[in-house]
């Protein structure tokens, strides 16, 4: 085995434990426990929706075992009531399959959950009444596809706009609906309120071994929007649904944080879910 040999099976080997999202690529039917488990998990959560009588609620799942960086729901977005789309439609970023860009998509309950999930878990955070009018207002007025930025990095740095990831983007829009007294149309002016606001990023420790076979591999992972003294301690920091709920519950004393886990089927949990928006075309790990 020569050295290049070596080298790339380093740097494999590094890169297999960087998965800090949850979403495979793989292209492969989808088995029929699964569309079932989406369905009951949905309605699950439709119904607790309906129930707290919401309009707009942040919405994670858990898509892949990352509990060893200390992370358990990978994803979030908007479940919003009344999306024009159809009744509690999800609005979030996803990346394309294995590329560096992003879209936004709007997509039913079920499709959320249509994935071969770590586990069959969701997480939702309720706002009080009035953030709920202002993200519906921002959503409706379309002003969130105004903080999309397509280059996507999975790792992004939260004070830096030369990438973004899904739950940085919501994040940002989190920030447009609450900053009061300045209005935030960019994502300068998001980061600089998170700044001020105390919005504190989950920070990871990855090697340099990892980061190298991260970047060499996946076009999804970049780290050189991360300042440079953190990334040379190893310590690389980023938007995680945990670090966005536990920033809303500071904020807001009346948020309500639910954890929803897929129960055993009962004759009531058969309530047909509201059918789902068409679903994206093959997003990347989330």
């Amino acid at each position: 085995m020569n050295f290049k040999q070596m080298l790339l099976g380093c740097v494999l080997a590094a890169c297999s434990t960087l998965a800090l999202a949850g979403r495979s690529c793989e292209e492969a039917p989808i088995r029929p426990e699964t569309v079932s488990n989406a369905l009951a998990l949905a309605t699950q959560v439709q119904t607790l929706l309906d129930e707290r009588n919401a309009e707009v609620v942040l919405i994670g799942r858990a898509g892949q075992d990352l509990t060893r960086w200390g992370v358990y729901y990978s994803h979030f977005g908007f479940a919003w009531r009344d999306h024009p789309k159809g009744r509690w439609t999800v609005v979030h970023q996803l990346n394309r399959c294995g590329t560096d860009r992003s879209d936004i998509y709007d997509e039913g309950l079920a499709n959320f959950f249509l994935d071969d999930l770590w586990r069959m878990e969701a997480v939702v955070l309720v706002p009080e009444t009035g953030r709920q009018q202002r993200l519906a207002y921002v959503l409706r007025s379309g002003a969130h596809l105004d903080l999309h930025q397509p280059h996507y990095n999975m790792l992004a740095y939260p004070f830096n706009t030369r990438y973004q990831n899904s739950n940085q983007w919501a994040l940002e829009v989190i920030a447009m609906t609450e900053s009061r007294d300045v209005p935030v149309r960019s994502r300068e002016q998001a980061q600089q309120w998170l700044k001020l606001a105390g919005y504190t990023p989950k920070e990871i420790h990855l090697s340099t071994s990892t980061r190298l076979g991260a970047r060499l591999t996946r076009a999804n992972v970049a780290f050189d929007d991360h300042p440079g003294e953190l990334r040379w301690s190893d310590r690389i920091r980023t938007v995680t649904v945990d670090s966005v709920f536990d920033f809303m519950r500071r904020r807001d004393a009346q948020a309500e944080v639910i954890p929803v886990k897929l129960s055993p089927a009962r004759p009531q949990d058969h309530t047909p879910v509201t059918p789902p928006a068409s679903h994206s075309p093959a997003p990347g790990p989330q």
